[in-house]
């Protein structure tokens, strides 16, 4: 199975950044992993501009999901899993398929609702708000120790 993390915007914290890189590569040793970055919608703040921005970089993030991938949307009103059901999540996708997991984080304006509905998963990482950048990091480290899991070793400590 190939894991993509397709995601709108870029780190500009340096400890964020070096947070997703560790992750990241420690990923890359159990599964092919690829990090794809989307420029940001530029808008200027008013409530049009913010519906503008979630259409506008919905629709680039649609053309970037492959048919049969199994597309997994991050958003605060998704089902909330813990680390052991989402270690065996990935377990099922990399024993059952599909080929391609696309992990999907918006942008500060959130998800278009196409992109909702074209998410096979809908995922909360919490039901507390996180920047999106905060967000891709915690993913990481989270696929990481789900791995860690499905392989018995001792980074998750239970």
């Amino acid at each position: 199975m190939k894991l993509r993390l397709l995601c709108v915007g870029r780190l500009s914290a340096a400890w964020i950044r070096s947070g997703v890189e560790d992750y990241g590569g420690r990923i890359s040793r159990y599964l092919p992993f690829e990090t794809i970055e989307m420029r940001e919608a530029s808008g200027g703040g008013t409530k049009g501009d913010i519906r503008f921005g979630r259409e506008e970089e919905g629709g680039r993030i649609l053309q970037r999901l492959s048919p049969s991938a199994f597309v997994v949307i991050l958003d605060e009103a998704g089902k909330a899993l813990t680390t052991e059901a989402w270690s065996e999540f990935l377990g099922e996708r990399m024993l059952y398929g599909p080929d391609e997991v696309i992990l999907v984080i918006g942008g500060a304006y959130g998800l278009s609702d196409a992109v909702k509905a074209r998410g096979d998963l809908c995922l909360s990482l919490s039901k507390m708000t996180f920047p999106h950048q905060l967000a891709r990091l915690l993913l990481l480290e989270q696929t990481y120790r789900a791995l860690t899991i499905l392989r018995n070793e001792p980074y998750h400590n239970r």
